[in-house]
């Protein structure tokens, strides 16, 4: 299993490399707010993973309608002028902190 994860990871750097793209600034933040809830997502998953509890329903629903809800707020804040991706990015910051934190203490076994 962990194979596939290091293919992709390989296949992300290689096409990342040789097929460069660039975004327009205004989009810069959805991006970063869309970033911060794949890896929380991917990183609650891994945690749900060690407990034994995971469900690929909840990742594949959590994945999707977070990053969806993030941006969303993310544009209307644009649309009303308040900066919401800041809020987003903290609170998934605090929220793979944390998953990172539990990962940590399930595979030192304590």
């Amino acid at each position: 299993m962990i194979y596939y994860a290091i293919l992709g990871l390989l296949v992300g750097f290689v096409g990342g490399i040789y097929c460069p793209f660039s975004l327009p600034p205004e989009y810069a933040r959805l991006l970063a707010v869309a970033v911060m809830a794949g890896m929380d997502a991917v990183l609650g998953g891994v945690r749900a993973s060690m407990e034994s509890k995971y469900d690929t329903q909840v990742f594949i629903s959590g994945f999707f309608i977070n990053g969806i809800l993030a941006a969303f707020l993310c544009y209307a804040g644009n649309m009303i002028g308040i900066d919401l991706y800041i809020v987003a990015i903290l609170i998934f910051g605090m929220r793979i902190f944390q998953n990172m934190g539990v990962i940590r203490r399930l595979y030192m076994g304590k």
